[in-house]
């Protein structure tokens, strides 16, 4: 096995040769099942953004190229970057490319500002960071800016718009700190030959969120994420005909790959990528690309089930909704299936990794009151009291979790670590849930002063 990441858990070596032995984990990168993907699906559509539509032909012959282009503006493998972009191709294309280029991206919410931002290239040692020039009104240049002025690290600064005047080098600008500033758009290279990568390294950070102090980084594998999406999209019976609305933000587990935006280009699937969640747009988008499948928070789904009888969308395309990230209230659920007219799918999940979901065919009492089962057969669930005893089924407690998706530490973050995982390895979710003599869940709310970590929604 390849040496882990400084700053990374590993897997114990008897859990990595059952995951491996059990099929869950296949060796392959994910932008290398990109290029798979490709030459499957090549003229289908991979990504829709308002009148853009990119075939995954496309999509990968642009990974390849900007994945060249970032390693000619000077990045190099295992280097980090923050990913800081809003549900636009362009998030896709060079989360993709740089995996390809070997560097590791750090996703980071949009609304993130200078703290947040600073911290996460503090942590991971950034030298990186790909934005908006602005965006909603708020300089992303100048807080990157002022940032990496004040620090070592970030010296490339990757903009989603030119950032001012045409450069007479290339496009590329320098500040006195000696920080390059390039528009993302410049990032064009013949494609070079393919690194040899393994797939039991990070892939990318995702981040702990809910939290009042700074977010941890969730550092993700190839190998298990690929399985956390392949499964989801099996659970759920994902095709190629099938086409995913991407409501919520694409940093978002739930959004990225559960099975989201990596699970449904994986069979194929069209991802219907969208800024504003806003109902009006979203149902009009429902009907215009005839979505099957999409996922949103309970406030989201409650907006949405409002504003139907004015906005009057067809939404026959509508296969499954999945709701997930906070409590779903019955009434709400129930209405889902009587006024859309297509199936719902609870869940409970975090970046960190476990995921229950509903399936398709349990019975509506299971739909609507429960967060439903785990995803893997490997996943392993106990639910204990203060002391840290298993409860009896039916009795509340806190939800761990450890399992072939899920991690087994924060990056660089051992006095956290310490707090947050067993010593046998089960993440303490801080999730307040009991279990039904079914073996179904019901998360109920979150333990005294413990923040949520990433949830599903």
């Amino acid at each position: 096995m390849t040496p882990v990441l400084d700053g990374c858990t590993p897997w114990p070596e008897e859990f990595v040769d059952r995951y491996w032995a059990a099929g869950h984990w296949r060796g392959n990168t994910l932008d290398n099942l990109l290029r798979g993907w490709a030459l499957q699906y090549g003229p289908r559509t991979a990504l829709v953004h308002g009148g853009t539509r990119i075939t995954y032909a496309y999509l990968n012959r642009r990974v390849d190229r900007t994945a060249a282009g970032f390693r000619l503006s000077g990045l190099r493998p295992g280097q980090r970057v923050v990913v800081q972009l809003p549900n636009v191709p362009e998030l896709v294309i060079t989360v993709f490319a740089l995996m390809r280029a070997g560097a590791l991206p750090v996703f980071c919410p949009v609304p993130h500002r200078a703290p947040e931002v600073s911290h996460l290239v503090r942590v991971t040692q950034a030298v990186g960071y790909v934005g908006p020039s602005t965006y909603q009104g708020f300089d992303h240049t100048a807080m990157v800016a002022d940032i990496a002025a004040r620090g070592p690290f970030l010296r490339r600064v990757f903009t989603l718009e030119a950032p001012g005047a045409a450069s007479p080098y290339g496009g590329m600008t320098a500040d006195p700190s000696g920080c390059h500033y390039i528009p993302l758009g410049s990032l064009d290279a013949p494609p070079e030959r393919a690194l040899a990568q393994s797939a039991d390294q990070v892939a990318f950070f995702l981040l702990s969120s809910g939290a009042t102090e700074a977010p941890e980084l969730i550092p993700r594998t190839h190998n298990d994420y690929a399985y956390q999406a392949r499964a989801a999209a099996d659970l759920v019976s994902l095709t190629e005909n099938d086409v995913y609305l991407a409501a919520l933000p694409a940093e978002v587990d739930f959004a990225f790959g559960c099975p989201g935006i990596v699970g449904t280009l994986s069979v194929g699937g069209a991802v219907v990528l969208v800024e504003n969640p806003g109902p009006a747009h979203c149902l009009e988008l429902i009907e215009r690309e005839r979505v099957t499948i999409t996922s949103v928070a309970p406030a989201v789904a409650e907006l949405w089930l409002g504003a139907l009888p004015t906005v009057q969308a067809d939404l026959s395309s509508l296969r499954l909704v999945q709701i997930g990230g906070a409590p779903l209230p019955r009434a709400t659920a129930a209405r889902i299936g009587a006024e859309w007219s297509c199936r719902l799918q609870q869940g409970f999940g975090m970046a960190e990794g476990v995921l229950t979901l509903t399936r398709p065919a349990d019975p509506d009492g299971t739909v609507l009151s429960t967060q439903g089962r785990p995803l893997s057969p490997d996943d392993e669930i106990r639910i204990v009291d203060a002391d840290g005893k298993d409860v009896p089924d039916g009795e509340p407690g806190e939800l761990l979790a450890r399992g072939p998706y899920t991690v087994r530490g924060y990056y660089r973050a051992p006095d956290h670590n310490a707090r947050s995982f067993t010593p046998d390895g089960y993440l303490r979710t801080g999730a307040l849930a009991r279990r039904t003599p079914d073996g179904n869940l019901v998360v109920t709310g979150r333990l005294a002063d413990v923040p949520p970590p990433a949830a599903a929604g």
